[in-house]
């Protein structure tokens, strides 16, 4: 996903922006175009994401500084992220550990032949 000002792009270019990768969102009460390769659905759905966490902060905190919000709540969808990547790397571990565990009875099932 991209943010620009799809204007400029199709002068610069010189041909037209495909609008289907075009979505116009509110962020903050500001209107973004905001171009990519994402579907509209999830594009407005990252936006929506993204104005509710600033709102979170001028809720939590009242600053008048647009771009104040914006670090502030990108340093908590940050650390959103972080933690789950920490969460993630830590599932992958237990399950690894865990295959790594089943493999080991297997060989030793398969070792000791067939009981009858």
């Amino acid at each position: 996903m991209k943010l620009e000002n799809t204007r400029r792009e199709s002068r610069r270019s010189g041909g037209e922006v495909d609008p289907k990768n075009v979505v116009q969102v509110q962020i903050f009460g500001h209107s973004y175009t905001i171009r990519g390769e994402a579907d509209r659905e999830y594009i407005m759905g990252v936006a929506a994401y993204v104005d509710r966490k600033m709102q979170e902060i001028t809720e939590k905190l009242p600053v008048a500084s647009l771009s104040k919000v914006a670090i502030l709540a990108s340093l908590n969808i940050a650390d959103e992220l972080f933690k789950e990547r920490a969460q993630r790397e830590a599932q992958s571990h237990l399950l690894d550990s865990r295959a790594a565990r089943l493999n080991e009875v297997l060989d030793q099932l398969f070792q000791e032949g067939p009981t009858r």
